[in-house]
């Protein structure tokens, strides 16, 4: 009984606050294997039964750069990632595409904003400010452009208006969104208003705070309104806003042993237990143990 006990403790995930180094650079390493010829990296491992090899993505790149740095390693063949990335970028609309030549996208600009601060030193990004600006209609593309502008260190003076719209959606309580969805959707404004430099008044931030901590689910995570289970983009955007809050979820072990779940045998993560690994899901562990560490 006591063999049993023991070897049912050993096989459950260990909290990520105590992932050894080895066990980082095996997360490293998984990483770095997904870098091409090219530069940049896939969005996860080959899969030997396609035909077509899949190409570098600039969303990977950026998520695979990030991630192996907040891991403590270095960025192999830096020089090639950011040629990869340059090679995304429009110099006449300013816009980013998510392949070289590919199509142009508000998302994705945003996203090679970040990396190409990340990899280069004070790029110029003004071009693509102004296309984020005119082309972000939506609340997802303007927090993306946001976040786009905050890696420019320079805002547009639009974003005021973007704000005003969306605090007509502004609950009673100084919360946004409903029901289960509601800490996904607080933390997005929060985060986003916190990134572009904005202050919450203490009544506001409190409301703010106790909606994230309530939207803690029973396996330590947070997700969408309409799934019953936690996912790691929505865990991760709510620990943003609680990063940037000062603040941490009621139940941080719990936090760990989810994100412990996602880890799988190739030293990577899935976005969800139980799910392959991706460099998403690989970046999304990465930041939140950075910012818990903090």
């Amino acid at each position: 009984m006591r063999t049993t006990t023991l070897l049912a403790f050993l096989i459950l995930p260990l909290p990520l606050a105590a992932q050894s180094a080895d066990e980082k650079k095996q997360t490293i390493a998984f990483l770095n294997s997904l870098q091409q010829g090219d530069g940049g990296f896939i969005a996860a491992s080959i899969d030997p039964n396609l035909d077509a090899a899949p190409r570098s993505s600039l969303r990977a790149t950026s998520a695979a750069v990030r991630a192996i740095k907040y891991l403590g390693g270095e960025v192999p063949n830096a020089d090639k990632a950011l040629e990869f990335v340059k090679s995304c970028y429009s110099q006449e609309s300013g816009a980013f595409a998510d392949t070289p030549r590919g199509k142009e996208d508000v998302v994705v600009t945003a996203v090679g904003m970040m990396i190409a601060a990340e990899l280069q030193k004070e790029p110029d990004l003004d071009r693509s400010i102004a296309f984020l600006v005119k082309n972000s209609k939506t609340f997802e593309e303007r927090r993306l452009a946001v976040a786009g502008m905050e890696a420019a260190k320079k805002f547009d003076p639009a974003i005021k208006e973007w704000f005003a719209e969306i605090e007509k959606t502004r609950n009673a309580d100084g919360t946004y969104g409903k029901g289960d969805g509601q800490a996904r959707d607080t933390g997005g404004v929060a985060a986003m208003i916190l990134r572009s430099g904005g202050k919450l008044s203490d009544e506001h931030r409190k409301a703010i705070v106790a909606t994230l901590q309530a939207g803690q689910r029973s396996d330590g995570g947070f997700g969408k309104a309409d799934s019953k289970t936690s996912g790691g983009e929505t865990t991760y955007r709510v620990m943003r806003a609680f990063y940037l809050l000062g603040e941490k979820p009621n139940d941080v072990e719990k936090l760990k042993t989810f994100l412990a779940s996602c880890r799988n045998k190739d030293a990577g993560y899935g976005v969800a237990p139980g799910q392959p690994s991706t460099v998403g899901g690989t970046y999304y562990v990465a930041a939140i143990g950075k910012w818990l560490a903090k």
